[in-house]
């Protein structure tokens, strides 16, 4: 049993977390939405810390991260549990597993920076179910790989609270963090969550130093209207940067959502090309085939800079971090600061 971090307690004997904005008062005995944080005598626990799910060597490209490290490995690890409810989750069988049910492995942090390092990677990846709520595992291991010079990256729903955020700040160097939608009805009827606070984290991450890309899963007649996409876009440029890279990904039927269709790549080109208009940079699709909307061009200039198939990257007319043709600056990191 590892005691929490971001808690405080009560005189009732509960404890209030403060790691997500679920801000969740627990009685003893009980646990968080989460399903993994338990108050135990007036305690609370971090009841999956060194305990995984899931492990995998990924592209980076997988996450997706196409602007921090692009073409290098990232190792990955995934716990369970999630402090949302999303109807259409593709990792429910372990972000809506139980303590009880789930079949969890030891792996201790620095046993994990080891594996990663011993792979060749550049970086580690907390993803798959949601990492906010694997605070204290994610904050000590990432310590260590800093240490080690490797990257670290949250794959996240964002509904990170701003002192937990803030406690991650020295070690975390990516925050790609998921906008699902740019409207907070979409968000309390299939998420169970708000939109608001995804934002702000999202923007306390871009102010705390972190890489940030987003990425925005568009689900046929819930979130793919072309005034809210238009209003995303316009709301990332003001307040992430015209240089954030945002994935528009295709929807595919999963879990409690099997009675949508699957989104088009026509609405993603459509979304591309409105990305472009409004002065976005570095707009991609995903989760369809569509190379030439995954590559990476020169904003200035037009020159395909990085080229990809799949998961597969190859380095084009990028010298550095300039384009080779007109030496414009490109927003990407090649190498851990």
């Amino acid at each position: 049993m590892h005691e929490a971090r971001q808690y405080r307690k009560n005189d009732d004997g509960s404890v209030t977390c403060s790691l997500c904005n679920h801000r969740c008062t627990i009685k003893d005995g009980k646990h968080g939405i989460c399903g993994v944080r338990g108050n135990s005598h007036g305690t609370l626990f971090a009841e999956t810390y060194g305990r995984i799910s899931a492990e995998a060597i990924d592209p980076i490209e997988k996450k997706p991260l196409f602007h921090y490290l692009p073409g290098t490995l990232s190792y990955s690890l995934g716990g369970i549990g999630c402090n949302f409810h999303c109807e259409h989750c593709q990792n429910w069988h372990i972000s809506r597993a139980t303590l009880a049910g789930a079949r969890l492995r030891d792996l201790p942090p620095e046993e994990g920076v080891r594996r990663a390092v011993a792979g060749g990677c550049a970086s580690i990846s907390w993803t798959y179910n949601e990492p906010t709520i694997w605070h204290e595992y994610a904050f000590d291991m990432g310590t260590l790989a800093k240490k080690r010079g490797l990257g670290t990256i949250y794959v996240t729903n964002g509904y990170i609270t701003d002192e937990a955020l803030k406690e991650l700040a020295p070690m975390l160097g990516a925050f790609r963090v998921d906008i699902k939608s740019f409207s907070d009805d979409f968000y309390k009827k299939v998420c169970r969550a708000r939109l608001q606070p995804v934002l702000d984290s999202a923007v306390l991450a871009r102010e705390l130093g972190m890489h940030i890309e987003t990425v925005t899963l568009v689900i046929p007649g819930l979130n793919d209207s072309m005034d809210e996409i238009s209003a995303l876009i316009r709301w990332v440029i003001e307040h992430l940067g015209p240089a954030t890279p945002m994935h528009f990904s295709a929807f595919h039927p999963d879990y409690k959502m099997m009675d949508r269709p699957a989104t088009t790549l026509a609405i993603l080109e459509k979304i591309y090309k409105r990305a472009k208009e409004l002065g976005l940079r570095y707009p991609y699709t995903g989760n369809i085939w569509s190379p030439q909307y995954e590559n990476t061009y020169c904003p200035s200039c037009g020159s395909t800079l990085i080229e990809r198939r799949g998961f597969a990257s190859r380095f084009v007319d990028l010298d550095g971090q300039q384009c080779r043709k007109c030496g414009e600056t490109i927003e990407v990191v090649r190498h851990v600061p």
